[in-house]
Parts: C-alpha cells; structure tokens; sequence
C-alpha cells in the first residue's frame, strides 16, 4: 500500500500492529512511503509531520475525527452501519447533557433517549467525537433502538477503570441523576460496553456489581491488567488473564450474558483474553466469542460494538 504526503517530511503513523514508517522524498513536494499491509486488516492511521501535527490523510475519505484516516485491506467487505465520514464533518451530539458532580469529580454525560433498554458507552467521548454511533445503532437497531449514555473518557483511565469505585459512583449517583432526567435505568435491560481497560472495567463490574452488570459488551478488554505489576505499567507477560481469571475461579455467573471480542492482529492480547473466556464459560455465562480483523484499535472494535450490543439485546 502506498501512503502520499505533500508538503515536507512526514511519517505515518497506525494506531497498533504496524511500526511507523518515515516517508521517502520522491521530489517536488511529493512524499511517500510503500508499506506492506497484513491480510484482513483494518487500520486506523495518520501523518506527522516534521513539526509534530497530526494529519489525516487528504486523499482518503474515510476518517476518524479531524486528525485519524481509516484504512482497510480489499479482502474486507465495508463495514456495515457506519457510515464514511471526512475529517471535517461534525456529528450532531446527544440532545440530553447531564452535569454530574459526584466523588469522583465532575464530568458531562450525554445522552440520546430512545427505547427502554439503557447501553452505558465507556470512553464515550471517542463515539461522539470520532465514530457516529449514534447513526451506527440506528442502523443496527432500527426497530429496537436502545437509549445510549455515553460517559465520557476520565483523565487517568489506568486508575478509574482499575477502580470498582467507579461502578460505586455510578450505580449510587449516575443512575439517580438519570432517572430525574427521565432515564430509568431497568438492570435486567443495562449493557455496559467498553474497549481496552474499558473493557476490563465493564466486566468487572459484573463480577463487582451482579444486580447492577449482568450484560456486557467487551472489546479487547486488559485481561492482562494486575495489581501487582510495578506501577500498575502495561506487562502483557504476566499470568494469562491477569487479577481477571483468579476472580473467576470457582464464580457463579449463570446470570451473566457477555460478548467478547478480540483483534486478530493483537496476539500478545490472545492468551489473556482466551483465559477469561474460558472461565466464564465455565462459570455458567452466556457467551458469545468473536475476532476482529484488526489491531487494538478503535476501528476494528466500532463494528463488534454494534453487533455485539444487537446480541446482548436480543432476548429481550
């Protein structure tokens, strides 16, 4: 695949799987690059140039937010219920803002209202700003379309979804605070979806908070994550499925449905995430396992979203 830059030196840089390629001057203000790309492989990237700004790429379409282009393989099909958007549109923002200020600080909520189902998006502010869920559910959803909470993404997400104080604060002052908003939040119609730590943190919670968590979206989730890695760093090296799988152990979840998913192009994350699948199999819940033809990146993760949401609804 050959990747073009006008202007001076520049480097592309993707999201995860692939290492950033500095561009080769081809003359005039013509830069470019030749980069070998994985089979099934969908990708999110974008230009640096020598002054360290981020750029999307001019020549694609499809982008992510004003600074992020989306790249995929010709062996995939488009995905469905996302539309392609450019770098300069801007997307309509949820009608209801919620001013929450609890323990955990203050921060705005938004919300889109629409069937009695509630889906809590973790790191909301990337389905906002970058990828228009909102017309993806839509799409996905048409006749059963469920209210979306999108909270936004904490400024040390390493602590906050290490912490099950979060889902404390949002059970005993998030919910409160929708519900005089008119937004009754129905437990036995609650999903929590969320990618990465957000991910880790949104199983948790069904694992903290069983009457409050008992449907769960989960993207690439940091099953690796344990508390006693030095400075709580990132170390894929550890035990497979990390704090995670010992909390499994011997666990009752038949009143759990979760769906789990992980990017082809991300092996060191495999083993972890294979661990907890596993043993919430073996723990009674009902689980669906999907692979994504991506890396840890939010544009293979947008597409299970929706799929995996539709699935966790499906019962009801």
């Amino acid at each position: 695949m050959r990747f073009d830059w006008r202007g001076g030196p520049a480097t592309v840089v993707f999201e995860s799987s692939l290492d950033a390629v500095e561009l080769q001057h081809q003359g005039g203000d013509l830069w470019s690059a030749e980069v070998e790309l994985p089979e099934r492989f969908r990708v999110t990237y974008h230009f640096v140039d020598a002054d360290g700004d981020e750029h999307a790429d001019p020549s694609n379409p499809s982008a992510a937010g004003p600074n992020r282009s989306i790249l995929s393989t010709p062996d995939l099909d488009p995905q469905p219920h996302w539309p392609v958007v450019g770098p300069d549109e801007l997307f309509d923002l949820p009608s209801l803002r919620i001013r929450w200020n609890g323990t955990l600080g203050r921060r705005t909520v938004r919300v889109h209202q629409a069937g009695a189902p509630v889906v809590l998006l973790l790191d909301g502010d990337d389905w906002m700003y970058a990828h228009p869920a909102i017309t993806a559910f839509e799409s996905a959803l048409a006749d059963r379309m469920p209210t979306l909470v999108f909270l936004p993404t904490p400024r040390d997400r390493d602590t906050e979804y290490g912490d099950p104080a979060l889902w404390q604060a949002i059970q005993d002052e998030l919910l409160p605070l929708l519900a005089t908003n008119g937004v009754t939040v129905d437990s036995a119609q609650f999903v929590v979806a969320g990618q990465s730590l957000g991910g880790l943190s949104a199983f948790n919670a069904a694992l903290d908070f069983p009457d409050l968590v008992s449907r769960v979206a989960c993207q690439s989730g940091s099953f690796w994550w344990a508390r006693d890695l030095p400075g709580h760093g990132i170390s894929l090296n550890g035990p497979a499925g990390g704090d995670t799988a010992e909390r499994l152990r011997d666990r009752d979840l038949s009143g759990l449905k979760v769906a789990f998913d992980v990017g082809e192009h991300e092996p060191k994350m495999h083993r972890h995430c294979e661990a907890v699948e596993e043993l919430t199999v073996k723990a009674g819940a009902t689980v669906q396992v999907n692979r994504s033809p991506a890396g840890h990146d939010r544009v293979g993760w947008r597409h299970a979203l929706v799929r995996d949401v539709a699935w966790l609804l499906s019962d009801l």
